[in-house]
């Protein structure tokens, strides 16, 4: 799978990691898979880059999959790190900062 295309071919497999790329002063996300129930989405953020803070109408699940972040939640601030995951539930305001370049793949359902 050549993560340059614009989506994930169904039935290929690939390197989430790679799907987004690391970029200086920057947030970068791809989206691997849109559907009426939700996205499924890969972002990297530089050292110091982030979300600010905001609300969803939905849960989102965020999986952390290279480097290390701070996700506050309702003003609780967590400390994320590669392999660890974390729940934004619906309708709380929440926040995303990279403590060192990382990656992570957001999964929103809606329901």
């Amino acid at each position: 799978m050549n993560p340059e295309t614009s989506a994930a071919a169904p039935a290929h497999a690939f390197v989430l990691k790679d799907w987004a790329n690391y970029q200086a002063g920057s947030v970068v996300s791809r989206e691997v898979l849109r559907k009426p129930t939700g996205t499924v989405t890969a972002f990297a953020f530089a050292e110091g880059q982030g979300l600010s803070e905001h609300t969803a109408p939905f849960d989102a699940l965020v999986y952390v999959l290279d480097g290390e972040a701070e996700i506050s939640i309702s003003g609780n601030k967590h400390a994320v790190k590669a392999g660890e995951m974390i729940v934004l539930p619906a309708g709380k305001p929440h926040a995303l900062n990279a403590v060192r370049p990382f990656k992570m793949l957001l999964v929103m359902i809606r329901s």
